[in-house]
């Protein structure tokens, strides 16, 4: 498995994807139900989101976000970075390690 930060700007005012924020929440559900996503959050101020994800490629994790309802409706962007996690928390090493999960699970 590859590892990526996945980033999100919003184009627009935080005040305009207030009611897809319950649309978004469920995408992202469905990523960590699938195993993919290990953590997500809102930047501070909330221009954006930062995410933990992993997949086989990068392709396959952007294929998963085709369907992300912020990237539908226009209203973020994402970039997706690769990093390889060389030090980590003992508690989180079955996440980083485990073959399971993939974005073509979708």
């Amino acid at each position: 498995m590859k590892h990526f930060v996945v980033e999100a700007k919003y184009l627009v005012p935080f005040e305009d994807i207030r009611e897809t924020i319950p649309h978004h929440r469920a995408f992202l559900q469905k990523g960590y139900e699938l195993g993919l996503f290990l953590c997500s959050g809102p930047k501070e101020p909330p221009t954006g989101g930062f995410l933990l994800a992993r997949a086989k490629s990068k392709a396959d994790l952007e294929a998963f976000f085709d369907s992300e309802p912020f990237h539908v409706a226009k209203l973020a962007t994402f970039t997706f970075t690769e990093f390889q996690p060389v030090k980590r928390q003992g508690w989180a090493e079955h996440w980083f390690s485990a073959a399971t999960g993939s974005a073509s699970q979708a």
